[in-house]
């Protein structure tokens, strides 16, 4: 209703989070083919890209899970064509914008991240251009519960997470986030060391899969040339 504040999270379970994360990022990133069909999402929340942790869903399991969050409004089938298709309401109930989803997709699929984890991933689905930029989306789910961190911002290596864990999980999350950070200090130039070796490896795993697409498609060019 107009003026209603927008809902607040309540928690989820593992395999519900999965199915909304992946609704998400699959309306974002590959729209032609949202809503999702059943075999869709099993596919998208089974892959082993961009997910953690790795799962192996059956269609039933994510039957039942699409039913119960169809009973807590945050999924809707859509009727109409040869199968039945699914698709989020996460702007709906929470309001969200473009890049706050993003923020939220991205927890829902990988968990706990640095904001430095979190900005690089969730631009594959909206643009944020720097890390001031993701703070103050942060700030805005924060304040309504949807985005937790598990110690102080200010502390090095600090993560967020989602607000969609039951009490006790976030409690464990906590604990072992504060654990970590009781841990000797890693050098700032080998920390500095660390996250660039993550941004390494990424880009290079980026750069392999542009050299396959590319060998693909000069090969069926040579193909169709003989």
């Amino acid at each position: 209703m107009e003026g209603e504040a927008p809902a607040v999270a309540s928690p989820l379970s593992l395999v519900e989070r999965r199915i909304l994360g992946v609704l998400v990022e699959k309306a974002r990133t590959v729209p032609d083919t949202y809503p999702l069909s059943l075999n869709a999402l099993v596919v998208g929340c089974n892959q082993k890209s961009n997910r953690d942790p790795l799962m192996e869903l059956q269609e039933i399991e994510i039957q039942d899970c699409l039913e119960a969050l169809i009973k807590k409004k945050l999924v809707s089938r859509v009727v109409g064509g040869r199968v039945e298709r699914w698709r989020h309401q996460l702007y709906e109930v929470y309001a969200l914008d473009k890049k706050e989803i993003a923020v939220i997709a991205e927890l829902l699929l990988r968990g706990p991240q640095t904001e430095g984890e979190l900005r690089q991933r969730a631009s594959r689905m909206e643009p944020l251009d720097d890390l001031e930029t993701l703070r103050g989306v942060l700030r805005g789910l924060m304040e309504r519960n949807l985005v937790v961190a598990l110690v102080p911002l200010e502390r090095r290596g600090a993560q967020v997470t989602h607000g969609f864990h039951a009490p006790d999980e976030l409690e464990g999350l906590r604990q072992r986030a504060g654990a970590a950070g009781l841990e000797p200090d890693v050098p700032r130039a080998e920390a500095r060391s660390s996250g660039g070796m993550e941004d390494l490896r990424q880009r290079v795993a980026s750069l392999e899969h542009q050299v396959a697409e590319l060998t693909s498609r000069l090969d069926a060019m040579t193909h169709r040339a003989v």
